[in-house]
């Protein structure tokens, strides 16, 4: 493969992309959807950009794309869409909400964006990274409709318990079962693939709500697991730092050989 432009962690997000040369680091946890739902800055290091990709020709902006933004100019956070691995802000640490701000029509919204793009994607849980804002802000929301498109035998061996949307700001968790079990998980930053990602039993999540108020929650299970997935993005974290590798694939990927 022929060498050429440089990736680096520090080019802009939204034209460039980033590469990496260490093993990943992992330490934390990750949502997830439905049954399917970089290593530290420091360790960045700078590669020829055409080894981090294949060598098919890149797809280029299109003229339509390219006007939108010329007239437009670049979408601002929050998004309204779901930002993808690859962008930086997925890989920040997320910074603490002021408490005072909480009731501030620019955290309101943000929260009011987190549950539309997060009802809109048929997930059950988004973080404030995943639009675009490195803030400590995650919704959380398990409908008793996706709870019911898993069969019985899944929802007993899960532990799913559909429950109410739930938000919390600047969230800290406590493990409350340190057994570890392994089940399939997505996300909506990696769309299109899931793997197993081993995750605790148990826990407490405790910080405050949309309202500014202190909200504690203990559960197990498929909560549990939406509560650690979240807590990931806001450490700078994804699923695949977790995952079992051996397990990573593609939803669709049968339909490829069809």
């Amino acid at each position: 493969m022929a060498s050429g432009r440089i990736g680096t962690f520090l080019q802009h997000r939204l034209s460039h992309r980033l590469c990496k040369g260490l093993k990943p680091i992992c330490y934390g946890l990750a949502a997830l959807n439905r049954p399917w739902c970089c290593p530290l800055v420091a360790d960045l290091v700078l590669v020829p950009y055409r080894t981090c990709i294949s060598t098919s020709q890149e797809k280029q902006r299109t003229y339509w794309k390219y006007l939108k933004r010329k007239v437009l100019g670049p979408s601002v956070p929050p998004y309204k869409h779901v930002c993808q691995a690859g962008d930086p802000v997925l890989r920040t640490l997320a910074a603490p909400v002021e408490p005072s701000r909480i009731l501030e029509p620019e955290i309101q919204t943000l929260i009011r964006t987190l549950v539309t793009v997060m009802r809109r994607s048929g997930s059950v849980g988004l973080s404030a990274p995943q639009v675009g804002v490195p803030l400590q802000v995650v919704a959380m929301e398990f409908p008793e409709k996706i709870y019911r498109e898993n069969s019985v035998s899944v929802r007993e061996a899960r532990e799913m318990v559909p429950f109410p949307l739930t938000v919390f700001i600047n969230p800290t968790m406590r493990v409350l079962d340190s057994h570890i079990l392994s089940f399939p998980e997505g996300c909506e930053s990696i769309s299109g693939f899931l793997a197993c990602v081993p995750r605790y039993r148990a826990v407490e999540i405790s910080g405050l709500n949309e309202k500014g108020e202190a909200a504690c929650w203990q559960v197990q299970g498929w909560p549990a697991r939406i509560i650690q997935h979240e807590m990931d993005h806001l450490h700078g974290l994804l699923y695949v730092d977790k995952m079992d590798s051996k397990t990573f694939l593609k939803r669709n990927w049968m339909e490829v050989n069809d």
